[in-house]
């Protein structure tokens, strides 16, 4: 891309922790403007996108998922407010409920996220959740560190007749992306599961024979011979997981998800598990974050995490350099590194 002055960048959110070096470099080539923590609420963005505060930025900057995000949905009202010149976002974070893709494209702007750098924690966090499940782990472990003598002589003498071993089974994973993708390299590697997906596109013959995946166009066909099924797909603005699409999971099988609450009907799941349609479950994210789903944490078959599937440090150091490099290779080269959208 050519410009007639240096690239202006809009960075929200804090200052740049991991990555000082690519930073400097990041800085020399683009002339950066980072908003204050009061210009960032959603009042005081917009009207500062109205009066052009920033001038004509060309992209926009946001290195951490925790911070930088202020002003709420990036959805119409925001997103026609931002300059003509604007043409790339760059976002830390695998998910991106919060941005409305398809006003990003009609605005013509590029949509990057942090997927790439996240999935190898997230898929980690994964195979915790389905090794838990598979050997209902929560139950010995909790009563582990209950203290209580009764809970752990009860959890020691019957809670293998829950448990199996995930060999030889197989993991349905919806969405065989960055992180479904890692998923599936690990169950296969490590475990000697089947790998059976579900996606919009298809992957290539050879990823596909290198961790010896099956390709189901039909979801509910392939949630009726899954033995665990992992969410590892974006949110799409609506419930996938409903009370009706559990009717089409195996009976007795096992339900993860790593991806987004929002993603799932959770009073309908905790349906599921106490008719024993579902065997267990185990979930990092939860459908109204930060709270928990109360019927959950009574469950002996359901493994809970705080949303910290990506939370490692080589993932937040990754989310900042991955987010400067979309940005760096969008604007002096024209093309991003990890586009969601075409616009």
């Amino acid at each position: 891309m050519s410009f007639t002055q240096r690239p202006r960048v809009l960075h929200i959110g804090d200052d740049i922790v991991y990555n000082p070096e690519l930073y400097k470099s990041f800085s020399s080539q683009f002339d950066i403007v980072q908003p204050a923590l009061e210009e960032r609420q959603r009042e005081n963005f917009i009207g500062a996108l109205k009066e052009k505060r920033w001038g004509d930025f060309h992209a926009i900057f946001r290195p951490f998922w925790n911070t930088g995000g202020e002003m709420g949905q990036w959805d119409e009202e925001l997103v026609s407010e931002l300059p003509k010149s604007c043409e790339a976002f760059a976002s830390a974070g695998a998910g991106y409920d919060w941005a409305d893709i398809p006003t990003l494209s009609k605005y013509g702007i590029v949509y990057c996220n942090g997927a790439r750098a996240s999935s190898e924690a997230v898929a980690d966090m994964a195979i915790w959740h389905i090794l838990s499940v598979f050997r209902n782990l929560i139950w010995s472990a909790e009563a582990a560190k209950s203290g209580d003598v009764e809970q752990w002589k009860f959890a020691h003498k019957h809670q293998q007749d829950t448990a199996f071993n995930p060999r030889g089974r197989s993991l349905g994973i919806i969405g065989l992306g960055n992180i479904g993708y890692t998923i599936a390299q690990k169950a296969w590697l490590a475990f000697g599961m089947k790998v059976l997906y579900h996606d919009i596109v298809r992957k290539p013959k050879d990823s596909e024979e290198a961790v010896n995946a099956v390709f189901y166009e039909n979801l509910d066909e392939m949630l009726a011979v899954a033995d665990c099924t992992v969410l590892a797909t974006p949110f799409s603005g609506s419930l996938l997981i409903t009370a009706e699409k559990l009717k089409s999971f195996k009976k007795g099988s096992r339900f993860v998800n790593i991806a987004r609450g929002t993603l799932v009907d959770e009073n309908a799941l905790v349906e599921a598990l106490k008719s024993g349609h579902l065997f267990a479950a185990g979930l990092d994210v939860h459908q109204h974050e930060p709270r928990v789903h109360p019927e959950f944490t009574k469950m002996r078959n359901v493994t809970l995490t705080c949303h910290n599937a990506g939370g490692a440090w080589d993932t937040a150091a990754g989310f900042e350099r991955l987010a400067m490099e979309n940005i760096e290779s969008f604007l002096t080269r024209g093309k991003a590194l990890t586009p969601v959208n075409a616009p």
